[in-house]
């Protein structure tokens, strides 16, 4: 990617919103960019680079291994999103976690730790903003384990299906088209229900007229209404 585009996007994320041009130009030398489509890994934590990561088109999936080798969704990261190691804490965890693209094609730019942290020394007010950042990260993730623990298999799928939809769905006339990147299974492993429940669900949720969907999308109806 030359740098020119390097710039663009850069300077079109509203993390780097209080970066002037010529910091933005400094940015894109210490910035890696990279490609992939759906069902490769983006990256694995235990590969020995600790990095952060910007999501800049498409939808990944964050999973970790549990001792038995079972997959957990950890997290859905869409567009515009921070992942990886955004604690910026160097310390080695004992957890296998990597991400996975769902999308059909998956865009990201990434940082060396070591690099975003001297980014961050020199510039306050971009530090202020990837806190901003990283606080609105763990809060979204703090509300989706309270919905796990709280609420009901419809109501976990229906708050992820609006969540997805405000993020990514394609709106006309008040109606969300959304592109299915996801399996049955991944929906039952992101929302911790089995593929069985989740397809009744959705096939209730396709019944009461508030969805249509098949393997390429999913047509919300109208996202209010969903519940």
């Amino acid at each position: 990617m030359n740098t020119d585009i390097k710039y663009w996007i850069l300077k079109g994320h509203k993390l780097f919103s209080t970066l002037s041009n010529s910091q933005i130009k400094e940015l894109c030398v210490i910035k890696r960019f990279q490609k992939a489509k759906k069902g490769e890994i983006v990256y694995f934590k235990d590969d020995g680079v600790q990095r952060v990561y910007i999501l800049e088109k498409g939808m990944i999936k964050i999973v970790s291994l549990d001792k038995e080798g079972n997959e957990i969704v950890k997290d859905i990261v869409h567009q515009g999103d921070l992942f990886g190691e955004i604690h910026l804490d160097k310390s080695e965890g004992e957890e296998m976690e990597y991400a996975q693209a769902l999308s059909s094609e998956v865009r990201i730019c990434t940082f060396r730790l070591e690099d975003l942290e001297m980014l961050l020394e020199k510039n306050p007010e971009l530090a202020l903003s990837y806190t901003k950042f990283v606080g609105l990260k763990l809060k979204k993730l703090h509300n989706r384990y309270t919905n796990l623990f709280l609420k009901d298999v419809r109501s976990r799928l229906t708050h992820f299906l609006k969540e997805w939809a405000s993020n990514e769905g394609k709106v006309e006339s008040g109606k969300y088209e959304l592109n299915n990147y996801l399996t049955q299974e991944d929906l039952a492993k992101i929302i911790c229900s089995s593929r069985q429940t989740v397809t009744e669900t959705m096939n209730k949720l396709q019944a009461e007229g508030l969805l249509d969907y098949n393997r390429k999308t999913i047509m919300i109806k109208d996202l209010n209404a969903l519940k």
